[in-house]
C-alpha cells in the first residue's frame, strides 16, 4: 500500500507541520530568533516524546518526512541562492568561502577523532560548523552510508550534530556582538566576520544587523558564499567517507557506486532559475519560506524518533572539538577581513 494511503503518514505530516509552522514563528521572536526556524521544530519534534502514543500513531510517516520532505526542502532552499550577487561579491567572497568550508571540515573532523569522536558524528558536526548548520547536516546525512543496525545511531548523530552547532552558533553570536565597540571594523569587515564564521544563516544574520545595513548585506552574502559550497561539499564527502569504510572493511568486496546525491543537483537548477528567471520578489520568498517548512517538518520528524537522553552522554567532545575549530575560525576571519577587505 503507497505510503500516502496510510492513515499514519497524514497523522505525522500533521503533527510535523504543525511543529515547523510553530517552530517559524517562535524564531520571529527576539531571542528565539538566535536559536532559528529549524532547530526549534527539532526541539518541537522531541517533546512530543513525553506523549509515546502520538509518536506511534505518528510512526508509519516520521521516516519518509525526515527523508523525502529534506531532500524536498533542499531543492527549494536553492531559490534562496541569488548567483549574480555571489559573483558580484567578488573572488575574494568566494575564495574565502572555499578557505572556510575546507579548513572547518578538516579542522573540525581532525580535532574530533583525537577526541575520540566516532566518524560519522564527527563528519556532520564539522559538516554543521563550516557550511550553513542543520540544513548542511541534514544535506550531508544521507552521503553517510550505515548498515541498517546503525541507523538509529545515525539519527542521533544528526540531533547531535544539529544541538551543538546551534549552541555554538548561538553563543558565538553573541560574542561577536560583544566584541564589535572593541575590534574596531569598518561595517562590510564586521559583516565579512559574522557570514564567515557564524553557523546558521539566522546567527549571520543576527549579528551582521548589529553593525547596519551594509554589514547585515555583506554578512548574508558570505554566508551564502558557504552555502553554495553545499552540494560540491556533499558530493565530496561522499565519496571520502565511501573509499574511507570501503578501505577499513574486510567485507568489501564489490565497488559500490559513487554516492551522488541527486537532490544538490535540484539545489543548484532552482539557484539557476531563481537568478535567471523573472521570478517575483513574493514568490521567491514564498519558495523559500516552504523550503524552511519542508525542512522544519524533516527536522520535527527526526526529533519524533530518537532518543535524546543517549545525545546528551555522548556529545561532549565532539561540542569541544567544534568550540575549539570555531575560535579558530573566527580569529581567523577577524584577521582576514581585517587584512583583505
Amino acid at each position: 500500500m503507497s505510503i500516502f494511503r496510510k492513515r499514519g503518514f497524514w497523522f505525522s505530516a500533521g503533527l510535523t507541520l504543525i511543529c515547523a509552522l510553530l517552530g517559524s514563528f517562535l524564531a520571529q521572536l527576539p531571542y528565539l530568533s538566535l536559536v532559528g526556524a529549524l532547530v526549534l521544530a527539532l526541539l518541537l519534534g522531541m517533546l512530543l516524546q513525553v506523549s509515546p502514543g502520538l509518536v506511534d500513531a505518528a510512526q508509519d510517516g516520521t521516516g519518509f518526512i525526515s527523508n523525502k520532505f529534506l531532500r524536498a526542502g533542499i531543492i527549494l532552499l536553492g531559490f534562496k541562492l541569488n548567483l549574480i550577487q555571489l559573483a558580484q561579491a567578488g573572488v575574494k567572497s568566494i575564495l574565502l568561502a572555499i578557505c572556510i568550508v575546507a579548513g572547518m571540515l578538516a579542522l573540525t573532523y581532525w580535532i574530533a577523532r583525537r577526541l575520540g569522536v566516532e566518524r560519522e558524528l564527527a563528519i556532520l558536526t564539522a559538516t554543521g560548523s563550516s557550511i550553513c548548520g542543520a540544513a548542511a547536516i541534514m544535506g550531508v546525512s544521507p552521503q553517510i552510508k550505515v548498515s541498517e543496525e546503525k541507523k538509529e545511531r545515525q539519527k542521533e548523530n544528526e540531533v547531535l550534530a544539529v544541538a551543538i552547532v546551534c549552541i555554538l552558533g548561538t553563543i558565538f553570536t553573541l560574542i561577536e556582538i560583544g566584541l564589535k565597540p572593541l575590534i574596531h571594523m569598518t561595517p562590510v569587515q564586521f559583516g565579512v566576520l559574522t557570514g564567515g564564521s557564524l553557523h546558521e544563516i539566522a546567527h549571520a544574520v543576527a549579528a551582521g544587523s548589529a553593525g547596519g545595513p551594509v554589514s547585515l548585506d555583506t554578512a548574508i552574502i558570505t554566508k551564502l558564499s558557504r552555502v553554495l559550497l553545499l552540494a560540491p561539499a556533499a558530493v565530496l564527502i561522499g565519496i571520502w567517507y565511501q573509499k574511507k569504510t570501503s578501505v577499513q572493511s574486510a567485507n568489501a568486496a564489490s565497488k559500490t557506486k559513487l554516492p551522488i546525491p541527486w537532490f544538490m543537483a535540484g539545489f543548484i537548477l532552482t539557484s539557476v532559475l531563481g537568478t535567471f528567471l523573472p521570478f517575483s520578489t513574493a514568490l521567491l520568498a514564498g519558495l523559500v519560506k516552504l523550503a524552511y517548512i519542508l525542512l522544519g517538518m524533516a527536522m520535527a520528524a527526526l526529533g519524533m524518533s530518537v532518543n535524546f537522553k543517549v545525545i546528551v552522554k555522548r556529545g561532549k567532545n565532539a561540542f569541544l572539538a567544534a568550540f575549539i575549530s570555531s575560535c579558530i575560525l573566527m580569529i581567523a576571519v577577524m584577521l582576514v577581513s581585517k587584512t583583505f577587505f
